[in-house]
């Protein structure tokens, strides 16, 4: 299976980034490759494309399917298993946010929520309870504000997203209208 160098660019890239994101090079690659790839690969077709070994392929092929980013699949008359990427990205957008969140986010607000309820606290304890309150309340807020906007449309997420700092606009009256009733 020959990979056009624009392919490979990205995929090499994937491969870089990947012990960023907390996966190995492989596991970059193999994915990278799935998802630039217009038909389904099987495991063969991966070995080739990439040079890997089929062990790190067979292991790559777990882990993304265990962080729900490649879906099997066999084709009619072929006993192999076939992998590709969801097409829809904002499908993956979806599914990393919530993969991370499980992973990441949801373990340390149950470390944050357990240590807030400790009691008997000296002036250090007391200092660092209140730095982990803050950074609670801030995940809380973040993830509740996620919540909210994963069940938005494709379409009116990007425009959200498309508004960036210029959300403020629209806040300011608000904040001043808000600010007026209080006094």
């Amino acid at each position: 299976m020959n990979v056009s160098p624009l392919q490979q660019r990205f995929i090499l890239h994937f491969g870089e980034m990947g012990s960023r994101w907390g996966i190995n090079r492989t596991v970059g690659q193999i994915y990278a490759l799935l998802y630039v790839s217009e038909q389904p690969k099987n495991a063969d077709d991966i070995v080739q494309a990439l040079g890997l070994s089929r062990s790190n392929v067979s292991m790559g092929l777990k882990e993304l399917q265990s962080w729900r980013l490649v879906r099997s699949q066999h084709l009619p008359g072929d006993r192999r298993e076939y992998f590709s990427a969801p097409e829809d990205i904002w499908e993956i957008f979806h599914v990393l946010v919530e993969e991370r969140r499980k992973r990441e986010i949801d373990p340390t607000l149950t470390m944050l929520r357990d240590a807030l309820m400790e009691t008997n606290l000296d002036s250090a304890d007391r200092h660092a309870a209140k730095r982990m309150s803050e950074m609670h309340d801030l995940i809380e807020l973040t993830t509740g504000w996620l919540d909210d906007v994963k069940g938005l449309a494709p379409k009116t997420l990007t425009q959200l997203m498309k508004l960036g700092g210029n959300v403020s606009k629209f806040l300011k009256p608000r904040a001043a209208k808000n600010a007026a009733d209080s006094s």
